[in-house]
């Protein structure tokens, strides 16, 4: 009962595309993070541009991931 070779070019390509839809989500929220705790320490303003750097990060991150999702 093994695997033929296109069951197994299909499921590599899933685990490729989930990797990628993960790898693609942190590093979006991890930069809008970094860069909002960069500009907050330049600029003096607490939670600012964390909160607002961060949604966005969140925001580009689905984004991110319905584009990758499309293309599969």
């Amino acid at each position: 009962m093994g695997m033929d070779k296109e069951e197994r070019k299909y499921i590599v390509r899933c685990m490729m595309m989930m990797s990628q839809i993960g790898i693609t989500a942190i590093v979006c929220i991890a930069l809008g993070v970094f860069l909002g705790v960069w500009a907050d320490r330049l600029l003096g303003t607490a939670p600012v541009f964390i909160l607002l750097l961060s949604l966005s990060g969140c925001a580009a991150a689905i984004k991110a991931m319905i584009d990758i999702a499309k293309k599969f």
